[in-house]
């Protein structure tokens, strides 16, 4: 009734010379909230709406045909008043936030024939009269929170050619009443929670069907053979299923089809033999990600592929040679196979290869020489394979490269010096052959070089000075070889290093002074060389190194005292010649074995030197110790009386459960748990969560610590797969093995260390390494907002992927806590736990009592995956999404939700603010303008990893990759370049088993 009101006012309006269409067109204005002024030249006054912004007319009639207002930034209902138009055939309001449900009067717009409302805020059932449209021919309603079923009344649309529903979420059967509509050219489902259950066999009546997209849709069972016989298809995608069973032979009838997407299924057996030279049209096939075998045949390989990806299945046999000739292949990914044979000689004389990547197999013989040949090739990975002889030279010429990993093979011979200088490449991965020869002084073209992994070959003879230049360095990795003489003066330029490692080579001399200078190194590891000298008291300075190795050298001098100020995980200097005294913060026995064989040390450690030395110190231990036992006494004798009435009272309440306590430890421990259990007093409580309390433990040797009680010995709330908004049910479910089976095995520089756990029936306690309170929003938002610098930001950035990039590789849980003022980054499996340390509790709280629905939830809190109001669940790809909000909060200095945003979060704001202003609307302006280029990188880093499809978000170990490329000049290749379907998809390399 509202818009009919409005339109009433405008007609009893007493002056305005606009004809009745504009009146209709007005009523927008009123009914829609515009805060970009979308309508600012919507002017009633104007005689007609054919000048207005999106308004197409008749050039003869002048009648309005077409309205246009695709990423207007529109809030508000679906504007009923526009179905007054008769004459209006074409709709797009396309990427706003048109919300509520769809009404059933939509039928009212009779002349439709193009309706395009994806990329809104649309919920509920679809109308059951939007096939009463009898003009329809396209109909777009993906990326919108739409439910329930498809209607059964769609088989009625007489003349639908389009229909495109991907990601909503729809949960009810894929309907095969679908097939009835045989005018269907387009028909897009993907990406949409619907009941597990088969591909429809009554699609195969879809004979003029071109393009079918069933990606993500719960599919399962076999192939049917009926989709052979749609013979005008030229895109098939039924990728990231679950479809079983053998690839038909009668797809081998699409004779039409340029592109098949069959990834991420269960699909078994061999590929169909014979029929593939019918396929003329086929340029594109990833049948990658399944449990495929036998051989790729010879049929497949002589079409005019331009790309083919057969990754991780259980594929033997030769690669045919027939592939070479194909003119257009510019991608070949097959690792993760069972492959033999060599390679075909000819590959990349014929086409412009831009991708190779056979790593995992079983391959033999050389490199093709030829795989440069059109000048175009920029990722060659063959690692663990058997390949042998040397790196052709051509290769050394090929300066499109960008990433070369060629590790893990037999190869041998001198490395071709102009691929050393290769100006493109970032990564370069020789390591596990039989190299020889040095570094040539090449290298210094190599500017874009970011990783150098050269270990365990034969390299030999000095380091040039030119590594030195190379500023985007970040990892030289150079161990088990045999390089001699000083590290160069200018290896301490390598501003951008945080790994280092040159152990088990003839290195001497002395360590560089300069070192300072590696303000993000995070790993030193010059072990079993022969540096002598003091350790440089800079050394001190690095402030994020965790790994330290300088063991088996000549060294000499004292250790320096700042050496305390790291947090080091790993720290050896055994086997050298050190003397004088261990800082005190090492000065204990669990680092006793970092400083044996240094027969200049003693300290305070026993044992740690000869008895000899330990005899001549031992007048002035004895006398040390008589001191202190006098002292001792007269303590003792003055709290005696209160320590025993104190411990009678312990006794009585607590020492019956004490008893039952069980302690597994994961480290060297300097506390008991008796001591833990002491310090469970209220007043030490840090944090109250869904899944217990936090508390901060001061131990007697001054030792801090953070103990972890989980409520009723471990349950935590989690909400089952129920419909949130009917009340979901709470179940109770316990992660606690889960939490101390991961926590307890990882040692990473980013992830806190799990001291312990300790359990009995009825309690469980968590003990970890303590670290202070902060946030992120504290650092960004608070009282001194602008003082955190933008290295300091991507230093935050950079840890906390690093971390996460380590967690997923190893397949645990999600990140739940993060304190990114401490770097550190805590696990829990509690889903209510996660959303509290967001500072969201109310929002768990709602859920757990079905009282909102998670999709409004997921729209307020700003960092929620998208997908979790249909899944309620959270994996990599949800943490993904939350990890780019926070490069998003450090890119901008915004909070996630803000006022400002009116009803958009933090990624909306950004996504409509570059599209409508420019990126200098979106900066901190806080930020120091000489890292603009680097925080555009970051930015769109952000953007990647918060995208509404999960599909699209890259996977961790990418994100490190990308991050680290950052001030490069390299462009990233990760799409499948040419696809037809829109979707990005992830870097094959970094999905599969090869890190």
């Amino acid at each position: 009734m509202l818009p009919l009101l409005l339109l009433l006012l405008l007609l009893l309006t007493p002056v305005h010379s606009l004809n009745q269409q504009g009146l209709y067109l007005h009523t927008l204005t009123l009914s829609l909230s515009d805060p970009d002024n979308f309508f600012s030249t919507w002017n009633q006054r104007d005689p007609t709406p054919c000048n207005w912004t999106g308004v197409t007319c008749d050039t003869q009639s002048g009648e309005v045909y077409s309205l246009d207002l695709s990423s207007a930034n529109l809030f508000g209902p679906f504007p009923l008043p526009l179905c007054r138009i008769n004459t209006l055939t074409f709709l797009s309001l396309y990427n706003n936030s048109i919300n509520s449900t769809l009404p059933d009067n939509i039928s009212d717009c009779q002349s439709l024939q193009h309706l395009d409302l994806s990329q809104n805020l649309l919920t509920g059932s679809l109308p059951t009269t939007l096939s009463h449209l009898p003009n329809l021919s396209y109909l777009d309603l993906s990326g919108n929170n739409f439910s329930g079923d498809v209607p059964p009344s769609f088989a009625a649309f007489p003349r639908l050619e389009v229909l495109s529903l991907v990601a909503n979420l729809f949960d009810g059967e894929i309907p095969s009443f679908l097939g009835n509509i045989t005018t269907l050219k387009q028909l897009n489902l993907s990406y949409n929670p619907f009941r597990p259950g088969g591909v429809p066999p009554e699609l195969g009546n879809l004979t003029n069907l071109e393009i079918l997209w069933m990606s993500g849709c719960n599919l399962m069972g076999p192939i049917p053979d009926s989709l052979g016989g749609l013979k005008k298809l030229k895109d098939l995608d039924l990728a990231l299923n679950n479809l079983n069973g053998n690839i038909p032979s009668s797809l081998t009838g699409l004779t039409s089809v340029v592109q098949i997407e069959l990834y991420n299924n269960s699909l078994t057996g061999e590929l169909p033999a014979t029929g593939w030279n019918k396929m003329t049209s086929l340029r594109l096939l990833d049948a990658s990600m399944n449990y495929l075998s036998g051989s790729i045949p010879d049929e497949l390989c002589s079409l005019p592929l331009e790309s083919l990806n057969l990754y991780e299945n259980q594929l033997e046999g030769d690669l045919p040679g027939s592939l070479a000739k194909s003119p257009n292949l510019y991608e070949l990914r097959l690792f993760g196979n069972r492959l033999t044979g060599e390679l075909p000689a000819d590959l990349g004389k014929n086409s412009t290869l831009l991708w190779v990547d056979v790593s995992s197999n079983k391959f033999q013989g050389q490199i093709p020489s030829g795989l440069c040949e059109k000048g175009t090739l920029e990722e060659l990975l063959m690692i663990y394979n058997s390949f042998s002889g040397g790196i052709p030279a051509s290769l050394g010429e090929c300066t499109s490269l960008t990433r070369v990993r060629l590790g893990y093979n037999n190869f041998s011979g001198q490395v071709p010096a102009g691929l050393w200088g290769l100006p493109h490449v970032y990564l370069l991965e020789l390591a596990d052959n039989s190299f020889s020869g040095g570094i040539a002084k090449t290298i210094a073209g190599a500017s874009n070089l970011s990783a150098l992994v050269i270990s365990n070959n034969g390299f030999s003879g000095g380091i040039p000075e030119e590594i030195g230049w190379l500023e985007n360095l970040t990892e030289f990795t150079g161990s088990n070889n045999r390089f001699t003489g000083s590290l160069p003066d200018s290896i301490v330029n390598l501003g951008q290093l945080w790994k280092l490692d040159l152990h088990n080579n003839g290195l001497s001399g002395e360590i560089p002074s300069g070192i300072h200078s590696w303000k993000k190194l995070n790993e030193l590891d010059l072990a079993d060389n022969d540096f002598s000298g003091n350790i440089p008291e800079e050394i001190g300075t690095l402030s994020v190194l965790n790994y330290l190795d300088l063991s088996g050298n000549q060294l000499s001098g004292k250790i320096p005292l700042g050496l305390q100020n790291l947090r080091l995980n790993e720290l050896n200097l055994s086997s050298n010649h050190l003397s004088g005294d261990i800082p005190p913060f090492y000065a204990k026995e669990i680092y006793k074995s970092s400083f044996l064989g240094n027969p200049g040390l003693c300290g305070d450690i026993a044992g740690l030197c000869d008895k000899k030395t330990e005899y001549k110190n031992m007048g002035y231990v004895w006398l040390l110790r008589s001191i202190f036992m006098l002292a001792g006494i007269v303590f003792i004798v003055g709290v005696v009386w209160f320590y025993l009435k104190y411990t009678n009272f312990k006794k009585a309440k607590s020492a019956t459960d004490k008893s039952k306590w069980t302690l597994m430890s994961f480290h060297k421990l300097g506390f008991s748990e008796f001591e833990i259990l002491d310090c469970l007093d209220e007043d030490n409580v840090i944090g109250t969560g869904s899944s217990g309390k936090v508390y901060k433990a001061v131990l007697s040797s001054g030792e801090v610590v953070a103990v972890k009680k989980l409520w009723g010995g471990g349950a935590k709330m989690a909400v089952d797969s129920g419909d949130v908004e009917k009340g979901g049910n709470v179940v109770q479910d316990d992660g606690f093995e889960a939490e101390v089976e991961t926590l307890g095995k990882i040692r990473h520089k980013n992830i806190v260390k799990l001291w312990c756990c300790c359990t009995t029936k009825d309690c469980k306690l968590l003990v970890y390494e303590y670290m202070p309170n902060g946030s992120l929003g504290d650092l960004l938002h608070g009282n001194k907002s602008g003082m955190l610098s933008w290295p300091i930001r991507y230093k935050i950035v950079m840890d906390a992927a690093e971390g996460l990039s380590y967690l997923h590789h190893d397949c645990v849980p999600p990140i739940v806590h993060r304190d990114v003022k401490s770097n550190n980054i805590l696990l829990d499996g509690d889903f209510g736990a996660r959303v509290a340390d967001f500072g969201v509790a109310k929002a768990v709280d709602a859920i757990g009592k079905g009282g909102k629905s998670m999709s409004i939830i997921a729209g307020s809190c700003g960092y929620i995956a998208p997908e979790y109001a249909y899944t309620l669940r959270v994996n990599e790809k949800s943490d993904i999404y939350s990890f780019g909000v926070v490069i998003l909060e450090l890119v901008t200095g915004r909070l996630p939700v803000d006022p400002e945003f009116g009803e958009k979060d933090l990624v909306k704001w950004v996504c409509t603010t570059l599209d409508q202003k420019g990126i200098d609307h979106v900066l901190d302006s806080k930020l120091d303008l000489c890292f603009k280029e680097e925080v555009c990188k970051v930015l769109n880093i952000g953007l990647l990893c918060t995208s509404p499809l999960p599909i699209n978000r890259p996977s961790m170990r990418r994100v490190v990759k990308l991050l680290q490329e950052i001030g490069a000049e390299s462009q990233s290749k990760n799409g499948k370049d040419g696809k037809l379907t829109p979707y990005y998809y992830e870097d094959a390399s970094d999905q599969g088993s090869v890190a």
